[in-house]
């Protein structure tokens, strides 16, 4: 079973900034789609944002005005920044991609975003 690899959460206070990337594990993979979702505690996963491999872009309306998302230049790897993050942005984060090719799903294990003061 193949897995994106994720890096960049942690703690945050209210109002910070903290930026996650995701990669595949070697660069023989092309996504045709990238993104990122996110679960809290109890509640379902949920998308955030996700962008295609020609540029366009999707966002929650919660997420709208204060992530972007981007992808590298080899549309294999993409980077979410947060800005302005919430107590309610606290999740564990993860990274999607499918397939180019093969159309196949593809996550990152997760990583723990936490904002508090």
């Amino acid at each position: 079973q193949v897995q994106l690899v994720e890096s960049g959460g942690g703690l945050v206070q209210p109002g910070g900034s903290l930026r996650l990337s995701c990669a595949p594990p070697r660069n023989t993979f092309t996504f045709k789609v990238m993104g990122w979702y996110r679960q809290a505690p109890g509640k379902q996963r949920e998308l955030v944002a996700t962008i295609t491999a020609s540029g366009t872009s999707n966002y929650t309306d919660s997420a709208k005005g204060r992530f972007t998302i981007s992808s590298g230049s080899d549309k294999n790897t993409v980077v979410l920044q947060m800005n302005s993050l919430l107590p309610e942005d606290s999740a564990v984060y993860y990274c999607h991609a499918i397939g180019a090719i093969s159309g196949r799903d593809y996550w990152g294990p997760g990583t723990q975003v936490t904002v508090s003061s």
